[in-house]
């Protein structure tokens, strides 16, 4: 009988996967993609996920991603630019995905791509071709897409005017590179925000998170929003200057930001977003899935799959202040009235910058 199955080959149940079978566990880890895509959210990389991530095998000269030595802040005339407490990096997330996936092949752990799980239920996995996987204990690591019967509900402000995610890639330009440099950009705006770093080819990747009624304003055209914003934010303008408009604009709707699990059954560990989801502004949700991983790793070789309970319940609990602390930054930069003011102190406090930067990262033990 298979020991562990891990639902979902992204950071974290690649992580997972990793360590499990690190410990010998007979690990199966399914993936509904056929094949590793360049996903919307995370490619951002802290200098404390780098550090994990030394210690799952992964070398950062592999990945060879964008060194990112400062965090810029953008709110209308307003702008700051401060050192991160330690060298980050950008990398795509089809890179780093595969990175971590072909490392739990490695470790011994199975991967089956093409299965699209459907339900969970008493132990075992409901596939989508009508497959029955049992195994001990079940990671979930679905993403930030919702799963059936397991329902991620926002703050009841959130609910009025969800929060939405964005993402267009810029190409490589030498303009790119002289404007952006090794930084990670926040370009501040009412009701959202636009982050940007550059990757391993040079590329921009550009996330926004907004609320829909922003986008509402736009026609609900993500492409009219991102024109309006550049004419309105020069900063902005000057990095979308060579976009290419052909590209797709993904998007993911009703980003539950600030939601956490703090229960759950036994043997069924909940990983990255399926247990809790970071504002990214402040946050960062590639630490998360990585720590959240640890955690549940370290928790199920001590005691088990009935070790799920309680190890949801004290990840819940580490969340809790670098959520709040993320909470407040997002809700501060994509207010009108306050983005300036933030942006004012990061300029004059840049030691405050780095201190929030550390409080909010999650610890895994």
């Amino acid at each position: 009988m298979t020991d562990a199955i891990v639902v979902g080959a992204g950071p974290a149940g690649s992580a997972a996967a990793i360590g499990l079978a690190r410990t010998g566990a007979k690990t199966l880890l399914i993936e509904r993609a056929r094949e590793t895509g360049d996903a919307l959210c995370g490619g951002f990389l802290s200098w404390q996920t780098l550090q994990r991530l030394d210690t799952l095998g992964i070398e950062r000269a592999a990945l060879d991603g964008q060194a990112v030595r400062c965090v810029r802040l953008f709110a209308g005339q307003r702008q700051s630019e401060t050192a991160l407490p330690g060298e980050a990096m950008g990398v795509s997330r089809r890179r780093f995905d595969s990175a971590l996936q072909a490392a739990a092949v490695a470790a011994g752990a199975g991967l089956e791509r093409g299965v699209h799980a459907t339900a969970l239920e008493g132990g075992a996995v409901q596939t989508r071709d009508g497959r029955v996987l049992t195994a001990q204990a079940i990671f979930l690591a679905a993403g930030k897409h919702g799963f059936r019967g397991f329902p991620r509900e926002p703050a009841a402000w959130q609910r009025a005017d969800p929060a939405m995610g964005l993402r267009l890639r810029l190409p490589a330009h030498p303009s790119l590179d002289r404007l952006v440099g090794d930084a990670v950009e926040l370009h501040l705006f009412d009701r959202g925000y636009a982050g940007l770093v550059r990757q391993e080819d040079g590329s921009g990747n550009l996330c926004l998170a907004v609320h829909k009624s922003r986008l509402d304003e736009a026609g609900g055209d993500p492409v009219a929003l991102l024109r309006a914003l550049a004419d309105r934010l020069p900063h902005l303008g000057e990095r979308l200057a060579h976009a290419d408009w052909s590209r797709a604009v993904d998007a993911i709707g009703h980003v539950p930001y600030g939601w956490r699990a703090a229960e759950t059954a036994p043997g069924l560990f909940r990983l990255g977003d399926q247990a809790g989801v970071i504002p990214s502004l402040a946050g960062e949700g590639m630490g998360l899935a990585l720590a959240s991983a640890e955690a549940a790793v370290a928790a199920w070789h001590y005691a088990g799959s009935g070790a799920a309970p309680g190890f949801q319940k004290r990840l819940a609990a580490k969340m809790t202040r670098p959520f709040a602390l993320a909470n407040l930054v997002w809700r501060m930069g994509e207010n009108r009235h306050t983005a300036g003011t933030m942006t004012g102190m990061a300029s004059l406090f840049p030691a405050l910058v780095r201190m929030m930067s550390q409080a909010t990262r999650i610890e895994p033990r």
